[in-house]
Order: C-alpha cells, then sequence, then structure tokens
C-alpha cells in the first residue's frame, strides 16, 4: 500500500487530460424508451487524488467498483437498443449512488480498508469531488432520461446494474443475483417472477441490499419523476471473467425483454 495521502485539491483542477471523463454514455442513439445506468463501473482515481493511498491491489477489489457490472450493462445496452450512462471514477472517489454529505458517499475504511486519501476532508474537499465526479454523472442521468421523454411519446424505465461481493462481514451469500427496489412494483416484480422461472437461480428480494434503505440513483431519477425503476445486483464471482459476464448478462437480457415488453410500464406514477 502506499503511505503517501494526496494532497487537497480544488474542484477546477480535481481532473486533469490524462484522466477519463466523469461519465461515458454508450449507444446514445438506442430507441428504447429505456435508460441503464451503472453507478459503480469504473476504479480509476484522478491522478491528483495519488490513488488515495491505495495500490493495484486494493484498486482491483470489490471496495473500488462493481466487479463486471459495466461489461453487462454495455451488452445489456445493445441487447434492448438502450443508452447507458455509466460512471468514470471509483465509488472510493466518491460513491454516486449515495447522497452528497451520506456518512457512505466519501468512506474512510471500505469492508475493513483503511482508505488514506479520504481521511478527514474538508468541506472544500468533498465539494470538488461533488463538483468532478458526481454531478456531472447525474446531470448526464438526467439529460438521457430528458432526451427519451422528448423525443418519444412514453416516459421511459430505468435500470441500474450493479455487482456485489460473493462473502460479506464473513457471511456466504447465497444469491446469484438480487432485485432492488423501493415501493414502485411495476419492473421489480415482473422481473423477479422472470428470473425464478430461469433454471436453479437464488434470485434475492432485495437482497443482498434493501432498495428500501440504501441507494441515492433510483430514488433520484425514478421515484421522484415517477418513473418505472429497478436496481439489479449480480453476484462478482459469476462475473470474474468475460464468459461469466456474457452468460450472466444473456439470463438479465431475456427476463428484461419480457419485462420491458409490457406497454403499460411507461407513464408515470407515484407509489
Amino acid at each position: 500500500m502506499n503511505d503517501t495521502a494526496p494532497v487537497a485539491v480544488a474542484a477546477t483542477a480535481l481532473l486533469g487530460p490524462g484522466d477519463p471523463p466523469a461519465f461515458t454514455v454508450f449507444n446514445a442513439a438506442g430507441r428504447a424508451p429505456l435508460v441503464l445506468v451503472c453507478d459503480h463501473a469504473s476504479n480509476r482515481v484522478p491522478a491528483t487524488l495519488g490513488q488515495l493511498g491505495l495500490g493495484p491491489a486494493e484498486l482491483s477489489q470489490h471496495i473500488a467498483w462493481d466487479i463486471g457490472a459495466a461489461y453487462v450493462t454495455r451488452w445489456l445496452a445493445e441487447r434492448l437498443d438502450a443508452p447507458a450512462v455509466l460512471a468514470g471514477f471509483s465509488r472510493l472517489v466518491i460513491d454516486c449512488n449515495r447522497a452528497p454529505g451520506d456518512p457512505d458517499s466519501i468512506v474512510e475504511v471500505s469492508d475493513g480498508v483503511g482508505v488514506p486519501g479520504n481521511r478527514a476532508l474538508d468541506d472544500l474537499q468533498a465539494e470538488a469531488r461533488l463538483d468532478a465526479v458526481f454531478w456531472p454523472y447525474h446531470h448526464a442521468v438526467t439529460q438521457a432520461l430528458s432526451h427519451r421523454w422528448r423525443h418519444g411519446q412514453e416516459a421511459p424505465a430505468l435500470i441500474a446494474i450493479h455487482s456485489f461481493t460473493p462473502v460479506m462481514n464473513g457471511f456466504a451469500r447465497p444469491w446469484h443475483i438480487g432485485v432492488l427496489w423501493n415501493r414502485d412494483p411495476r419492473l421489480a416484480e415482473p422481473l423477479l417472477a422472470r428470473l425464478r422461472i430461469q433454471g436453479d437461480l437464488c434470485v434475492g428480494d432485495n437482497q443482498p441490499y434493501s432498495g428500501r434503505e440504501t441507494g441515492f440513483t433510483m430514488d433520484a431519477h425514478g421515484g421522484a419523476a415517477g418513473l418505472p425503476h429497478v436496481e439489479i445486483e449480480i453476484r462478482q464471482d459469476l462475473l470474474a471473467d468475460e464468459d461469466g459476464c456474457l452468460c450472466w448478462a444473456k439470463v438479465v437480457g431475456k427476463a428484461l425483454e419480457a419485462v420491458l415488453a409490457d406497454s403499460s410500464l411507461y407513464r408515470v406514477a407515484h407509489y
């Protein structure tokens, strides 16, 4: 591990010419009334933050990103003919699925691993990350949804793709895949049913996390606007290589195609 903690930088200087953009829009011309998002697509860290004081081993782990989620998101975007917005930086820089100011927005410790570059940040340092990384991504999600709405007569659906570590706090998670949702059942309930008829899958209903307790993206962009929305979690050991990612993208894609064929989904409804 690198013991040198990064220095504070202003928002305008946080990202340099060698850094990736704060977000990527994949298949922007997709025509489906649907937007896919991947909040934890990347494990990249702005160069000015000095890898947050971590080494390559830590940044390759689940604490830094959702392993395999970006691959699955892109594949689904092509299969479903939908645009996808993918975050450009590690969740350790700032978690794009936590509200600004949430204790888990910028963590000092993640699953027992200390993050030196996140220790004792002041408000200006946190705001720099919000301005450079968090808000550009969420503005892109808003823009993608607005574009779907402007160029069609239907309220678009919103689907987030995540992945989860097989073991957390010593507990071996049995679920292959989880469907997370809060109050809106329009996507979640039929998706759960479709997944459960596909072989011997262990499907979690608000497992391994609850959509009623955590998350920012679905509530801010889906629930608040009354759009049909759902979050999908796939276990990371199943996404360990390209073959695994492709296999699970097909499993999810098959289920989603059937669910999204219901034309009654695409309307504004608040629950």
